[in-house]
């Protein structure tokens, strides 16, 4: 399993420890977190590094290095902070069962709708 780094692995304690000691307290600071290049060059990271499939719409970690990741990274802050974000459409995937048949299931993509990156 990889490693997310070390700030971002202390951010993730110090919300669980707070969560757990008061469970009516409220996280309003949480999206600007989200939102840091450093979170998201971490998550792209890790989405490279474990592997993570194309999305729905078939753009691979090759498509995106080659158009550039910094400018991904910055798109998809852009669009954090501005609010104009909007994710993709789940995919679907059959799994199959044991007596043959199979069952339908949704996957979040990991890729991210940029509305003005060359590669969409």
């Amino acid at each position: 399993m990889t490693k997310a780094p070390i700030s971002l692995q202390d951010l993730r304690r110090k919300l669980y420890v707070k969560a757990k000691a008061e469970p009516s307290w409220r996280f309003w600071g949480l999206y600007i977190q989200v939102c840091k290049h450093e979170t998201l060059y971490a998550a792209y990271r890790l989405a490279k590094e474990n592997n993570g499939a194309p999305g729905i719409d078939g753009v691979s970690f090759k498509d995106i290095e080659v158009d550039g990741v910094e400018r991904f990274v910055d798109q998809l802050h852009q669009e954090l902070v501005e609010r104009t974000y909007r994710p993709q459409r789940l995919r679907k995937v059959a799994i199959p069962k044991g007596d043959g048949g199979s069952r339908g299931l949704s996957i979040p993509t990991s890729y991210l709708y940029c509305t003005s990156c060359s590669w969409l």
